[in-house]
């Protein structure tokens, strides 16, 4: 009788929800690495690359916060895009312990690559929501972000 009430009970519409909601972030990560992988970067290689252009000059540890990964994690992540001559770390005047972090040429032409890559990946992410359903989407999952947090 106890098996069949696990058996049962035990995973719930909401688990299968909550899995849902996992599924979503797991899926679109593989695509990204897959589409990345042809430039030889990484998802984080790939994103951390979008924050530097977007903000040239930004500090290892602001980067780290913006991809939520240790400073170490960062440091490796930034090694490889050094080694591949898409950015350069220049230190800051007066502390030695701090470096920037700035596009070099080679990365600022494989961006409008990887925003294609990203808008097609997106289109078929958000393929058959209306812009009402993303902005609704996007309102829940705030939601649940902050209820969590």
């Amino acid at each position: 009788m106890s098996e069949q009430i696990l058996e049962r009970d035990f995973v719930t519409e909401l688990d299968n929800l909550v899995f849902l909601v996992e599924e979503v972030p797991r899926k679109l990560r593989r695509v990204f690495d897959k589409s990345s992988a042809k430039l030889r970067l990484s998802r984080s290689q790939w994103r951390a690359l979008a924050y530097i252009f977007r903000s040239p000059g930004l500090s290892q540890t602001e980067l780290a916060r913006f991809l939520e990964l240790e400073r170490a994690g960062v440091g490796n992540v930034i090694d490889h895009l050094e080694m591949e001559g898409y950015v350069e770390r220049r230190p800051v005047e007066g502390n030695r312990r701090v470096w920037t972090l700035h596009p070099l040429h080679k990365a600022i032409e494989i961006l409008p690559l990887l925003r294609v890559d990203a808008d097609i990946i997106y289109s078929r992410l958000f393929f058959g929501i209306s812009e009402v359903e993303k902005a609704e989407l996007r309102r829940l999952l705030k939601c649940m972000s902050e209820n969590i947090a």
